[in-house]
C-alpha cells in the first residue's frame, strides 16, 4: 500500500483489503485509533461494540493487511498497544470493467462506509450543533453544490481540495492553534446516472 497523496493517507488497492475493511466493527476500530491515537482490544471494545477479544480477532486481522500495527507499550506493558499505519484511508473503484473483484470490493467497502457515517450530519445537527458557540456555528453546515464536469475535470476538483486541505491535515499537533478543534469535512462526490439532465446548474 502507497501514502504519496497529499493527505498521507494510505491506499488501498488489494480487493481483500477492501473487503478486511468493509465490516463495521474494522471500520469503528479503524476510525477510533485514527480519532484518539494508540489504544489497546480492551480500551476499544466499548466504543466499537465488541467483546476484548473479538476486538482484539479484528484487529490482527487489519494488520494483516498493514491498516495497523503495533504502537509503543503503555504503563501495562501486558497489554498489547495498537495503532493506525495512517491518519486516513482511500480506496478507488477499479478503471477496468473486466476487474470484477475489484469492482465488487470497492462496491462492498463504499457500501459500508455510507451505512456507517449515514446518520452522523443529523446526530451532529441534534447533538452538537445546539452547543456551539455563534462563531463556529456560522463556518458549520452543509453545502450541496451540482456542477457539470468531466471526469477529467472532477478529478482535477478533487486534486484542489485536497492540496488545499492538506498543510491542515498534516500538520503536527505543535502547529496548530491554541484554539482549534477537530472538524469534519465530510466530501460526497455522487456522479448522477446517464438519465439524469445536464443542462442545468443545481
Amino acid at each position: 500500500m502507497d501514502s504519496t497523496n497529499p493527505l498521507g493517507d494510505i491506499e488501498i488497492t488489494d480487493p481483500q483489503a477492501m473487503r478486511a475493511l468493509a465490516h463495521p466493527v474494522r471500520l469503528a476500530i479503524l476510525d477510533h485509533l485514527q480519532r484518539h491515537g494508540p489504544a489497546t482490544a480492551t480500551q476499544l471494545a466499548p466504543d466499537v461494540g465488541a467483546t476484548p477479544s473479538v476486538t482484539s480477532w479484528h484487529l490482527r486481522h487489519l494488520a494483516g493487511f498493514g491498516l495497523v500495527r503495533d504502537s509503543e507499550p503503555g504503563p501495562d506493558r501486558r497489554q498489547r498497544r495498537w495503532e493506525a499505519a495512517a491518519r486516513g484511508f482511500r480506496f478507488e473503484t477499479p478503471k477496468d470493467p473486466v476487474d470484477e473483484e475489484g469492482l465488487a470490493a470497492a462496491r462492498v467497502l463504499s457500501q459500508q462506509m455510507f451505512r456507517r457515517y449515514a446518520d452522523f450530519p443529523s446526530r451532529w445537527a441534534a447533538e452538537v450543533e445546539p452547543s456551539l458557540d455563534p462563531e463556529w456555528r456560522a463556518s458549520a453546515g452543509m453545502a450541496h453544490t451540482r456542477v457539470v464536469v468531466s471526469a477529467e475535470e472532477l478529478a482535477a476538483i478533487e486534486d484542489g481540495i485536497e492540496r488545499l486541505l492538506a498543510p491542515y491535515v498534516t500538520r503536527g499537533p505543535a502547529e496548530r492553534p491554541a484554539d482549534g478543534r477537530g472538524v469534519r469535512l465530510m466530501r460526497y462526490v455522487l456522479p448522477e446516472g446517464d438519465q439524469e439532465p445536464t443542462g442545468q446548474n443545481r
